[in-house]
């Protein structure tokens, strides 16, 4: 997969810690899946997730489930 002309985000709710991951929505539409990567390593290894996967796993979060 190439990963150069995905338009990556991260979460308004991170902070410069470090331990942020970012998302591309560019694939949800047209293939219903969800690039994932680490943001200290853009260069690295893109996990791609099933829509429905990653949307459990973001309420799950939101439901507390992994708690820090």
């Amino acid at each position: 997969m190439t990963t150069g002309s995905f338009t990556w985000f991260k979460s308004s709710y991170s902070a410069n810690g470090g331990q942020c991951v970012e998302v591309a929505a560019d694939l949800i539409a047209s293939h219903g899946v969800v690039p994932v990567r680490d943001s200290k390593i853009q260069s690295g290894p893109v996990l791609v997730l099933p829509v429905t996967s990653f949307s459990v796993f973001v309420a799950e979060i939101k439901a507390g489930a992994f708690p820090a």
